[in-house]
């Protein structure tokens, strides 16, 4: 797949909306599972969500369920996470992640990441 490159992040405050986006390089987007993972400070990298090749189906953590929605355009390579409702406690970095498979195993592709920052 190549390169992913997110963008999107930043401060904002409690309560608001970010839109992150993950642009990847290649010619077989749609055959990539793509996902989004955060690592806060201190803490382990966590699942965030993720979606099917096709866009059909997705999957989100229980944290950010009814909040967050992924979303894919595969003519742009592109994929996206709407995060509505942002707490503190979702400040981290967001890295987006590409595989054919199992997102996370050691064939997963890695943007550089993005910092979100959501102030109380």
């Amino acid at each position: 797949q190549g390169q992913l490159v997110e963008s999107g992040g930043g401060l904002v405050q409690a309560g608001d909306s970010l839109r992150l986006s993950c642009t990847a390089s290649g010619r077989t987007f749609n055959s990539y599972v793509m996902g989004w993972f955060r690592r806060a400070p201190g803490k382990e990298r966590q699942f965030v969500a993720s979606i099917s090749g096709n866009g059909g189906s997705a999957r989100y953590a229980l944290s950010v369920m009814g909040r967050f929605t992924i979303s894919r355009d595969n003519a742009k390579n592109t994929a996206h996470l709407q995060m509505n409702s942002l707490k503190p406690e979702d400040t981290a970095v967001y890295y987006c992640a590409a595989d054919r498979v199992a997102l996370g195993s050691p064939s997963t592709y890695w943007g550089q990441g993005t910092q979100v920052t959501v102030s109380s």
